[in-house]
């Protein structure tokens, strides 16, 4: 659509500035949408959630180039099978590889470093089949792996993170959504802990300065939030089915702390442990204080997909 400066000035005060000029291959200028902050896809099948979700920010080449070297992480924590809502949701997963793999990624790994014995951890949670069906690698993280490195955060200095994630081209954090008795929610930020080795109960000790910090640290191409199934209380184990909450959605962005904001509402009228919403702002608030993305849903540009 070809328009002038004064057509271009009256659509930015409309819209909030929702699409920008630029030159044209014919010459001129022409109006280009700008692209969503976040998308939220709701869809029974989350394979089906995902691409949409993806597709709606120009597709998967976007983010994956051909060679690259992609880490998948994933929550793997518990012992838990998929309709427990402890870990992330094996067809999220599933669907991320098989689009890092058709956008001719060199490898695709799929790794946590979970409370739980991995060797039970992986095949539990479905993740690690499903992975390896869609085309990657599912690898124990190696302790040997963990090196330390400067974070420079505020209360972290340094830490040990894991090598491989570090020499990756591109990683994609894929957590879920659920209540978590010390962060209030696990959402992107917090996934972050199955990504680093040492004495991680120490974190504890400072959770929400320690989040950010690790936040601060790791820079995902695309966050992922599993949102298929949220556990409502009871976390972050979980356990009891009636616990859980069928959502069938997925928030995605490149915004981790817009991410979680846009997690944070769909749990507010959802969740069963009073002040455990609250809780979990108090980390994105402290997040967004320093810089490292955005909380205020209401200045984005967030696309609703539903059920095609």
């Amino acid at each position: 659509m070809r328009i002038t400066r004064r057509d271009f000035l009256k659509k930015s005060a409309v819209t909030g500035f929702e699409g920008l000029l630029v030159c044209s291959p014919l010459g001129g200028m022409v109006w280009a949408e700008r692209p969503p902050d976040i998308v939220v896809a709701r869809d029974p099948a989350p394979e089906t959630a995902v691409s949409r979700a993806i597709e709606a920010f120009g597709g998967v080449r976007r983010f994956i180039a051909r060679g690259d070297r992609v880490i998948i992480k994933p929550n793997m924590a518990w012992d838990r099978k998929p309709e427990q809502a402890a870990t992330t949701n094996p067809g999220v997963v599933a669907s991320v590889v098989r689009l890092c793999v058709d956008a001719g990624a060199r490898s695709v790994s799929v790794m946590d470093n979970p409370c739980d014995d991995p060797r039970r951890v992986y095949v539990q949670s479905g993740i690690a089949k499903a992975a390896r069906e869609a085309g990657a690698k599912t690898p124990f993280m190696d302790s040997r792996k963990f090196t330390k490195v400067r974070l420079k955060g505020e209360v972290l200095d340094e830490w040990e993170i894991y090598r491989d994630i570090l020499e990756a081209d591109k990683v994609i954090n894929i957590p879920i959504a659920k209540h978590h008795s010390l962060a209030g929610l696990t959402l992107s930020m917090k996934n972050w802990m199955g990504a680093i080795g040492g004495m991680r109960s120490q974190l504890h000790w400072k959770l929400d300065e320690s989040l950010v910090d690790l936040a601060g640290f790791f820079k995902p191409c695309l966050t992922i939030l599993d949102c298929v199934r949220i556990l409502t209380a009871n976390g972050p184990q979980g356990g009891r089915l009636d616990y859980v909450k069928a959502l069938n959605t997925v928030v995605v962005g490149t915004d981790q702390v817009a991410v979680d904001a846009m997690g944070v509402r769909l749990f507010e009228n959802l969740a069963q442990r009073p002040g455990s919403v609250k809780r979990a702002l108090r980390t994105i608030q402290k997040a967004a204080s320093r810089g490292i993305g955005h909380m205020d849903l209401d200045r984005l540009k967030i696309v609703r997909l539903d059920q095609a």
